[in-house]
């Protein structure tokens, strides 16, 4: 488990390493400070989330002060793409791996979506290298672990239709099911990364043996085994991961804080206010002490003046009186505005009114 090749791209370190089973194992490493692991998850691709609309947010805030590890799970990315075992000790043994050959002894470990369960399993078996444990839209028992009704069952079975006839044709009718689970609230150049990157990761085959392998996860008798303190969090409106799972891995985990969401999003999008919320509980969990997520740059005192107002309720006609401004003025504000907290979107005016108990403590300018 050595790592054996080395390639810069943008930014990010990628690498590569083997698995005890000899399979090829890509992952990635930018940021700086102490280092935080993300259990692989259901298709990825290193490289190419790399400059994600829906994913750069998240590398940008972990990498603020940790030295940020992720890698392509067997199957998917630069990772082996036709590995022969796809289980729960596969997965947990990947991790592993990636662990040793960068070299790190403790650390953060982040499970999103499927990779809850790895991270959960690897936290119980090496207590001493798990320093915290970070869980977002996790679950515990997989579909087919779980009761379910005749129509549920079909339901099951009609999504891994769609996966093995749709995965791999052009257009993204097929794949478009999946975006709306898993973010209803995307842009459309969200919508148009994620079924690109549903494209590239893998092959239709292999994503319909990892759903049936994610699907036959059951870490729930290790939950209360967990030592390390544990963030668990999960939108209310979660449509790919019921709000009842994360409930669940939060009740049963002895030392772990539960963090429910507002939102309708399994992948969390940075232009909605619990990314906000998200990221400051973050911060607070880690003890990194930041509270909102980066700015670009500081918002000047007009346009923190202007924020004020949106934050009160006031139209930008309203605004526009109270300032002496022009319409067009103040849209330009809240253009600049939305520019340097990253905010895009819909939700974009109601993501920075959240922000503004946070920018007055962060703002120098």
């Amino acid at each position: 488990m050595r790592c054996v090749c080395n390639v810069d791209s943008m930014g990010q370190r990628i690498r590569f390493c083997k698995a005890a089973d000899g399979v090829g194992l890509a992952y990635a490493v930018h940021g700086r400070g102490p280092p935080l692991v993300k259990a692989a998850n259901w298709v990825t691709h290193v490289e190419f989330d790399w400059e994600s609309p829906l994913w750069r947010l998240w590398w940008d805030e972990l990498g603020r002060d940790h030295t940020v590890i992720r890698y392509d799970e067997r199957g998917c990315g630069l990772s082996d793409r036709n590995p022969d075992d796809l289980d729960l000790p596969a997965f947990v043994d990947d991790l592993s791996a990636v662990v040793d050959a960068a070299g790190v002894d403790r650390f953060v470990l982040l499970g999103v979506s499927q990779g809850a369960g790895v991270a959960i399993q690897y936290a119980v078996e090496n207590p001493d290298r798990v320093s915290r444990l970070v869980l977002v839209g996790s679950y515990a028992k997989g579909r087919m672990r779980q009761e379910m009704t005749g129509e549920q069952m079909a339901e099951v079975e009609l999504l891994q239709s769609i996966v093995r006839v749709g995965w791999g044709k052009s257009h993204p009718m097929f794949r478009q099911v999946f975006i709306s689970m898993l973010a209803p609230g995307a842009t459309e150049e969200q919508k148009d990364w994620f079924d690109e990157l549903m494209r590239v990761s893998t092959e239709p085959e292999m994503a319909v043996r990892l759903r049936a392998a994610w699907a036959e996860i059951d870490v729930t008798d290790r939950l209360r085994e967990c030592v390390a303190p544990a963030l668990v969090v999960h939108a209310r409106g979660d449509a790919a991961i019921p709000f009842e799972e994360g409930r669940l891995v939060a009740s049963e985990i002895p030392n772990a804080r539960f963090l429910p969401l507002n939102s309708d999003n399994h992948v969390l999008l940075p232009d909605e206010p619990a990314w906000t919320e998200f990221v400051t509980e973050l911060h607070s969990f880690l003890g990194t002490g930041h509270g909102p997520p980066r700015m670009v740059d500081p918002l000047s005192p007009r346009e923190l003046e202007t924020l004020h107002l949106v934050a009160d309720g006031l139209t930008n006609q309203a605004i526009a009186g109270r300032l002496y401004l022009s319409p067009r003025t103040v849209e330009r504000h809240l253009s600049n505005i939305y520019v340097k907290l990253g905010l895009s979107g819909k939700s974009a005016r109601a993501a920075a009114a959240a922000m503004l108990p946070q920018l007055e403590s962060t703002n120098v300018d």
